[in-house]
């Protein structure tokens, strides 16, 4: 019998707590808004999901095997959160144009930062490891995970981005809405640095 009410619970926790993730809809919500940030959330959401079944599906033996990987993935994941927050500097410095030119990330982008965000790869392996439904076979249950983190995480991480749209109405100014801006990428260089110590 599949018991959802933990596996949702944890779900939540991991999905509304701070990370790489939140910080990044925050910031696309100030920049761009929600509604040309939901493609980033869905490749969030889908992203983890897909990771979720790789990993109870057998990939975490890979770290496994070989744990150096995750070093490699740590590294590679802060160096594209210093992207990011470049690329976020970028849009605020020349908020007046940064409409124009600037981008939120799109599906694919998203889902595939997953696989270099440590925090994902802890809620795919924790969840592997602990919510399995041993009664199910492994395809189904790993599909069954991914389903119920998909639900709880896309409102979760709509709370950051609808945060995010909210400061972007109160920061009216070219002025404050800049230093929003270079706060956030700030935000995004520690969590990246907070990647490499963890």
């Amino acid at each position: 019998m599949l018991d959802v009410i933990p596996l949702a619970t944890y779900c939540f926790v991991m999905s509304i707590t701070p990370g790489p993730n939140n910080v990044m809809v925050t910031a696309s919500g100030v920049t761009f808004g929600y509604r040309r940030t939901i493609p980033h959330m869905l490749g969030i959401s889908l992203g983890c999901g897909f990771q979720i079944v790789l990993v109870a599906l057998g990939m975490g033996t890979v770290f496994e095997l070989w744990p150096w990987l995750q070093d490699i993935l740590r590294w590679a994941g802060a160096a594209y959160l210093a992207y990011l927050a470049w690329r976020l500097l970028r849009a605020g410095l020349v908020v007046g144009e940064a409409e124009g030119r600037a981008r939120p990330l799109t599906f694919l982008e998203a889902a595939a930062f997953q696989f270099l965000n440590p925090k994902a790869w802890m809620i795919a392996v924790t969840t592997a490891t602990v919510f399995l439904p041993k009664d199910l076979n492994p395809l189904l249950g790993s599909l069954y995970m991914a389903l119920v983190l998909a639900i709880v995480n896309y409102p979760s991480i709509s709370v950051w981005t609808l945060f995010g749209t909210a400061m972007r109405r109160l920061l009216g100014s070219d002025r404050l809405r800049q230093t929003f801006s270079i706060g956030l990428a700030v935000a995004l260089v520690l969590t990246g640095a907070a990647m490499l110590w963890e």
